[in-house]
């Protein structure tokens, strides 16, 4: 059995996402997976809730009318907490993606 989960605005972990938009988007919406559960996203900037222990894949794709491209992953470590990710979709829509973690 699982614990229940804490109150919103308790976790310590959090860490920024910047989600360029390609030049070919054509209405593709971004998606973000946390442990590979998908969120539905926005491009621009945010900050995303994380567990607070352990280690996480992060990922992030793009979906337009049923055709996924883009798809790029990262380990997010408890050192990166704080940190912002990047993500920029491929220069074709085909292929994938990429993301950088940039300490500030």
């Amino acid at each position: 059995m699982n614990p229940a989960p804490s109150p919103s605005g308790t976790t310590r972990r959090r860490i920024g996402l910047r989600l360029r938009k390609p030049w070919f988007a054509w209405g593709a919406r971004p998606t973000v997976t946390i442990d590979g559960v998908g969120h539905p996203a926005q491009w621009g900037s945010g900050t995303w809730v994380l567990p607070d222990d352990g280690v996480v894949e992060f990922g992030v794709y793009c979906i337009n009318r049923g055709w996924r491209f883009g798809a790029a992953t990262v380990r997010v470590d408890a050192v990166d907490a704080g940190a912002t990710l990047e993500y920029r979709a491929g220069a074709l829509p085909i292929g994938p993606g990429t993301i950088a973690i940039s300490r500030v």
